[in-house]
């Protein structure tokens, strides 16, 4: 069931039913969440079940305030503390070390947890009713598409799960994911935030990602966000040659091709659906879940994804596409 969470009745219902060990889906300015309390090793455990997540691929657990921190941090490196400062409440997950004997279950069994402080008004005012922090994964099964709007997630789990509307995600695509647990900050997943922001506000380079084992992390598998659809992606260049090679053929199956692209291709191809991609990069951030999602419904064949420029502020829809083509 989906209810508005700017109701605090609605925020009253869905802090019960987390206090009773079920789960709530929850608007944040990234994606919607599938939250569950943290602390509760069943409820977690709830998370993975449905979403058909394996136990050992970690959750994020999000806080109402870098004041909860220390719940679940053993230690915040100065630089840490610094992306704190500047980022939060925002789309920035740090990795910290985690504190002995707390939120095993959502750290997926490592001695690290991933932190994040999400400023979506719904998502804040449930953590600050509830108080406690929220393991909450993006609200879908397991290597599929984000949901970016209400409607997504209950498209994905039926009316039995409760829904906290808060409208279309800001951003559209997950949070940056920056590991601070080797002593320097080590970029894990791109977001809308850039390496260079990350460094200008924690006052050091970003090291080498690879240079050590890094802690496992959400949304870092080489297959992810992926639709029923193959995902192919064909530069600018490629795209007018494809389409004429597949105005002379009959398509496999039937299916259609669904094409996200900056320009309209000018063919009358029959089957083919055409949304148009931005050129802004938090636009095409805001667009990317919500077009694979629309052109999966309507049970196209194959989605043909323009890819998109070069440039770190390009990174995260980027990071997205290729995962879902993988």
């Amino acid at each position: 069931m989906i209810l508005p969470g700017s109701d605090p009745a609605a925020i009253a219902q869905a802090v019960q039913k987390l206090g009773a060990g079920e789960l709530v889906a929850l608007p944040t300015e990234t994606v919607y969440g599938l939250a569950a309390d943290a602390h509760s090793d069943a409820a977690v455990a709830g998370i993975f079940a449905l979403k058909g997540r394996p136990a050992d691929h970690p959750l994020i657990v999000h806080v109402a305030s870098g004041a909860q921190v220390a719940d679940y941090a053993a230690e915040v490196p100065a630089f840490a503390q610094r992306l704190i400062d500047a980022f939060w409440p925002g789309p920035l997950t740090l990795i910290l070390p985690r504190r002995p004997g707390v939120a095993k279950t959502a750290a997926g069994g490592q001695d690290s947890i991933g932190l994040r402080c999400p400023s979506h008004p719904v998502a804040q005012a449930l953590m600050r009713a509830f108080g406690r922090g929220l393991a909450a994964p993006s609200a879908n099964r397991f290597g599929r598409v984000s949901p970016s709007t209400a409607a997504h997630v209950q498209d994905e789990f039926g009316d039995a799960l409760m829904v906290l509307d808060g409208g279309p995600c800001e951003v559209g695509i997950e949070s940056t994911i920056v590991d601070c647990t080797r002593g320097a900050p080590v970029l894990l997943r791109p977001g809308c935030i850039t390496p260079a922001q990350i460094e200008a506000a924690c006052g050091q380079a970003l090291a080498d990602a690879l240079a050590q084992a890094a802690p496992r992390a959400s949304g870092t598998l080489e297959s992810h966000y992926a639709p029923r659809a193959q995902v192919r992606l064909l530069s600018a260049a490629e795209l007018p040659q494809h389409l004429r090679e597949l105005a002379d053929q009959t398509h496999p199956a039937g299916g259609g091709i669904g094409l996200w692209s900056a320009q309209e291709p000018h063919t009358g191809l029959a089957g083919l659906i055409w949304r148009e991609q931005s050129r802004d990069p938090a636009a095409a951030a805001h667009q990317l879940f919500a077009v694979l999602r629309e052109l999966d419904a309507l049970g196209v064949a194959e989605i043909w994804v323009e890819q998109v420029p070069c440039g770190a502020a390009w990174d995260g829809v980027r990071d997205r596409l290729q995962r879902a083509a993988a």
